[in-house]
Parts: structure tokens; sequence; C-alpha cells
């Protein structure tokens, strides 16, 4: 076989139309470069018995790049870029939270740890009493009490005033 210096002068037309079939705009540097790895690979696996070289470079070349279309994809769906708008709304949102997190815990006065975090959790985290038993790691009807006594609490505080 020719050496790999040939083969890239050789196949180079070939890596370019397999990521314009692919439609490849982005990043079209990064899927050369996987093409040229793609092509080593095959250079390297390839059985001189079981058909020509450039048909297997080429399935070996698309290949590679699919999966790291693939690779690309499911990393980008992990990853959530909020719009420009989103940031600017948040930037004023911390003093505003920090301000009602300090309202909420004076209205916790009084309570126990467990009745106050229900309080908390579902009023500024806005959680279910599910999600607050999944986050806590203790059942529902564990978190139902704590609901209960922070409102009967809560509701004698209020008599009281």
């Amino acid at each position: 076989m020719e050496s790999f210096d040939e083969l890239v002068v050789q196949y180079q037309p070939m890596i370019h139309k397999i990521i314009q079939s692919l439609h490849i705009y982005k990043d079209e540097d990064e899927f050369y470069q996987t093409g040229l790895i793609g092509l080593w690979e095959a250079a390297q696996s390839f059985d001189e018995r079981k058909g020509s070289f450039s048909n297997y470079a080429y399935t070996y070349m698309k290949g590679k790049m699919l999966s790291q279309m693939s690779q690309n994809n499911q990393c980008n769906e992990r990853l959530i870029h909020p719009k420009e708008e989103f940031w600017e709304f948040t930037e004023g949102q911390e003093s505003t939270l920090f301000l009602e997190k300090d309202m909420i815990n004076t209205y916790c006065e009084g309570l126990t740890e467990k009745e106050a975090k229900w309080v908390i959790t579902m009023s500024i985290d806005h959680l279910s009493i599910k999600e607050i038993a999944e986050r806590e790691k203790v059942s529902v009807s564990a978190v139902k009490q704590w609901r209960s006594g922070a409102i009967r609490k809560l509701k004698e505080k209020v008599a009281l005033n």
C-alpha cells in the first residue's frame, strides 16, 4: 500500500465530498480531521482480499464522521445555551431572590428545621411534595407531615397578629 501522505493527496477530494454530502457547515476543519483519522484507520485495517480500498475508505470515513456528528449532537443536547435576554433578566434576580429568602426565613421562625425546609423549597424552588421527598430522600408522607405542621404553626402565628 502507498504511504499515508500519498493517500491523503489522493483521497482529500473524497473527504470534502463526504463533508458536503453530510451537509456539514459548522466545524468543517474538525470533520476534515475526523476524515483523515478515518482514512488512516481504514488504511491500517484494510484487507485486500475483501474488495477495493476506495469503497472501504469511503464507508469507513463516512461512518467515522457520522459517529462524530452523533457525539456532537448528544453533547449539544445536554448543554443549554439560553438566549442573551435570559442572562440580562437573571442579573437583577439575585438581589430579589436574596430578599425573598430573607423574608421567608422570618416566617419560618418557630418552625422545626424540616417544616422550614418545606416552606423554603416549596415557595422558592417551587418543588412539589414528591420532588421534595426525592431531594431529601424521605417518604412523601413525611413531607406531608412537614407541610401540615408548618401550615398549622403559620396559621397560629397569623391568628396571634
